[in-house]
């Protein structure tokens, strides 16, 4: 008797099985199924059990935070485990903000909270909002610099139209929710007050429970969730669980500013909507942008809830281990963080117990100040109230490891209608891709055979691809001026030979010839050689360790006086061409201008380069 599996539930394969099941039987043993009224029977039959089967499959999938497909599936795992996927950000800007009169018997001047500007990129305009009231004391000469309550002239300006949703608040019997209609809500500039009744000019300002660190019967605390379409719910507890929550006939006042996002990234140029009224004169301010808008970004992407959301609930809202501060970390700066990277002190280079090391890899655009300010904010507010006492958290700079490609192969040009120039050009194209798509984060990690495999993909002209690979990094000299300079790689490095160069550098001038740092051949100490002279200028300027990847120069650049590009460049040989995996604060990216595609026609003598 023939068996349908279970486990096939593509169409043909359904029917084909069907059929089989009916051939077994001494009824249709020379059945002719083709063009036959049974056949569309089966049509119908296979159809049937094939929507039934991807039903199926799909409610599973959807029923698991790892396997789900849809947003709303995504999102509403994460919940289930307490994390709350990020909102759409509205971009920031810093302005300076000042205005000239001849009044000067005017005291002072106050530029409200919620003031409307309006930025310019392009034909494109956007409305930005200042978060809070900045006041302006009169200079004597009539003029006032508006500043910050912490007196700082950097005002920050949100991108977003200010929006106001009122509820009253019912009997507890009615199950009241309290859904905002509004999917591009940015949830970090969300204000909710409570007044006793409709008429009450008195309020309670609740806060958002991923901010609070201790919660009793008395906290005001809300929570905020995006709905399964799209909209956020606010929540509220229920007296004795989450704090106190407001009662009935209570209202409830929602402010907070709808943003465009990343459109609104990149703004230089910001104008007031209206003047300012100073000594009941109005007045047009001088504005001076002193970082341009940064920071906008969607909602948090599905993959980035899988990933976060698991490592967020281990962590249980404390610090504990070094996963935890990196949970807690790109949880709550999602928006301005590309990645994070967090070790313990004993895994440090040295090893200092005690400690737990941070680095942060900021998204484009993101200035010093905002920057600044998070990294502050991680040490001395969410670390002292989620750590353990003992432990200092330390932030170490992200340090970018480019590698130089050089990759070669035999081309054959019978097996495509491309020139040897377009696939070199091609290959370009998709080691540049490659680095973007796999690399550019803490821990990713460069494996050759995946870029090579990438590469034979693209045509079946490429034949016999190969690829040496180096490791870079870079110092900018102080010229003129003798120093020591050190370079920390993340791997082993190469053991010297008496045949190539494991270390090399990018042109400088001396004495206006064109020399290089290099290896002496057999060692591991450095030399400057003059390629102009052809000859060795000095032969004990630093050495290379091959274990620790530390390339130390000493004494030099006082006889330099340029440089090609912006630094010099350090190129070593890696001990292991195969795999470079970075550890801690090691960023890996593609040095597309000095890597080069080099093809050689098969069978022919020719050869041609092109730089990437």
């Amino acid at each position: 008797m023939a068996v349908i599996r279970s486990s096939s539930l593509d169409f043909d394969t359904i029917k084909a099985n069907l059929k089989t099941f009916f051939q077994a039987k001494t009824e249709f043993t020379d059945y002719d199924f083709e063009a036959s009224g049974l056949s569309n029977i089966l049509d119908v039959l296979a159809y049937n059990t094939h929507i039934n089967g991807l039903t199926a499959n799909f409610a599973i999938n959807e029923s698991f935070l790892n396997s789900a497909q849809l947003r709303s599936s995504v999102v509403s795992h994460a919940e289930t485990v307490g994390y709350y996927p990020a909102s759409k950000t509205g971009s920031s800007a810093t302005i300076d903000l000042k205005v000239v009169t001849t009044d000067t018997t005017t005291a002072s001047a106050t530029l409200p909270a919620l003031t409307a500007f309006t930025g310019t990129l392009g034909e494109d305009l956007f409305t930005f909002q200042t978060l809070e009231a900045h006041s302006a004391v009169n200079d004597g000469t009539g003029t006032f610099q508006f500043k910050t309550e912490s007196g700082s002239s950097s005002i920050i300006l949100t991108e977003g139209a200010q929006n106001t949703k009122t509820f009253i608040v019912g009997e507890t019997s009615d199950n009241q929710v309290y859904v905002i209609p509004d999917a591009n809500l940015d949830k970090s500039t969300l204000k909710v007050e409570v007044f006793d009744t409709t008429t009450s000019s008195t309020f309670n300002a609740y806060n958002d429970i991923e901010t609070v660190v201790r919660i009793d019967t008395n906290s005001r605390v809300f929570i905020i969730r995006e709905t399964p379409n799209g909209f956020f719910e606010i929540i509220f507890g229920e007296d004795s669980v989450l704090g106190k929550a407001p009662t009935a006939g209570n209202k409830i006042v929602i402010t907070y500013l709808t943003s465009t996002g990343a459109d609104a990234n990149s703004i230089s140029a910001f104008t007031l909507n209206n003047q300012l009224t100073i000594g009941g004169t109005n007045y047009t301010p001088t504005i001076t942008t002193i970082v341009n808008s940064a920071g906008g970004g969607e909602k948090e992407s599905i993959e980035s809830i899988k990933l976060n959301a698991p490592i967020t609930f281990a962590s249980q809202q404390r610090l504990v281990t070094a996963e935890d501060y990196k949970a807690i970390v790109s949880q709550r700066f999602t928006t301005i963080l590309d990645d994070v990277a967090a070790w313990g002190g004993e895994d440090n280079i040295p090893a200092t117990f005690g400690d737990v090391y941070l680095s942060l890899s900021f998204k484009d655009g993101i200035s010093s100040t905002v920057q600044a300010d998070t990294k502050n904010t991680i040490q001395n507010v969410i670390s002292p109230n989620l750590g353990i006492m003992s432990i200092d958290a330390e932030f170490v700079d992200p340090i970018t490891t480019f590698i130089e490609l050089g990759i070669t192969f035999d081309f054959d040009p019978d097996l495509t209608g491309l020139t040897l120039d377009a696939t070199q050009s091609n290959i370009k194209t998709e080691a540049a891709s490659f680095f973007s798509t796999n690399l550019g984060n803490f821990n990713s990690v460069f494996r050759k055979s995946q870029l090579i495999t990438a590469v034979d993909a693209l045509s079946p002209a490429i034949l016999n691809s190969d690829m040496s690979v180096k490791i870079q990094q870079a110092f900018i000299p102080t010229l003129i001026t003798t120093a020591n300079y050190s370079l920390s790689f993340p791997v082993k490095l190469a053991a010297p030979d008496d045949v190539n160069r494991i270390l090399t550098s990018t042109p400088f001038t001396i004495n206006g010839n064109t020399c290089i740092i290099r290896n002496i051949l057999g060692s591991t100490s450095l030399e400057v050689f003059d390629q102009t002279a052809d000859t060795v200028i000095s032969d004990n300027i630093g050495n290379y360790n091959e274990v620790t990847g530390v390339v130390t120069i000493t004494g030099f650049g006082s006889t330099v006086t340029a440089f090609n590009g912006s630094s010099v460049k350090i190129s070593v040989i890696p001990a292991n061409q195969n795999t470079i995996k970075p550890l801690r604060n090691y960023i890996i990216k593609l040095d597309e201008a000095i890597t080069s595609a080099s093809g050689t026609v098969d069978n022919q003598n020719t050869n041609t380069t092109l730089t990437i």
